[in-house]
């Protein structure tokens, strides 16, 4: 009876897993960030964008978004491919409370993927310029990606549309593309 039981749980342990790493369940999108709060969740899509910013306040701007030939801004030196959003703050406050929204498109099979994350702990002060990065490594100001997202398997162009928001001010909007392929490497 024991051998029974135990055999169910790794069967449904299994199914539950290739579920999940499918992007198919019911549970939420994560939202908190890999590095400063060490969230392990997985990011999954999200059917609409849940920001809800109704401010006309100036002062928050995306500055650059890369998702091939990344450059770390501060050494210059080459970064593996990733989702990686410069921000600015032109206000006389430090920003909080960031959100941000992101949908893929395919170019060829029109499917679109849609995530969001808060980004707890991530502050700029007046005059300052941030980078956001999505690449799941554990640090500041880096944040979980879906490592199965159309961005790391489609191998066709994807359309990015980036929404960026922080408390009390007009979200920033941008949009970059990936070139078609897969699998690009630091400097190319």
């Amino acid at each position: 009876m024991k051998k029974r039981i135990i055999i169910g749980i790794v069967i449904i342990t299994i199914i539950t897993g290739g579920l999940i790493a499918a992007g198919c369940s019911t549970q939420k999108p994560a939202t908190k960030n890999a590095g400063v709060n060490g969230s392990s969740k997985q990011v999954l899509p999200v059917a609409k964008n849940p920001i809800q910013s109704v401010s006309k306040k100036e002062g928050l701007s995306i500055t650059e978004v890369l998702v091939e030939n990344n450059v770390d801004p501060v050494t210059k030196k080459d970064l593996t491919d990733r989702l990686q959003i410069s921000v600015k703050n032109s206000s006389n406050e430090t920003m909080s409370g960031f959100e941000v929204y992101y949908t893929m498109t395919d170019a060829v099979t029109k499917k679109i993927e849609g995530y969001y994350q808060k980004l707890t702990d991530f502050q700029i002060k007046p005059g300052e310029t941030k980078t956001i990065y999505f690449d799941n490594e554990n640090s500041a100001s880096h944040y979980q990606e879906n490592r199965y997202s159309l961005y790391r398997t489609s191998k066709n162009e994807v359309l990015f549309t980036i929404e960026v928001s922080a408390t009390g001010y007009a979200p920033a909007t941008a949009e970059t593309k990936k070139a078609p392929g897969t699998g690009e490497k630091a400097g190319e």
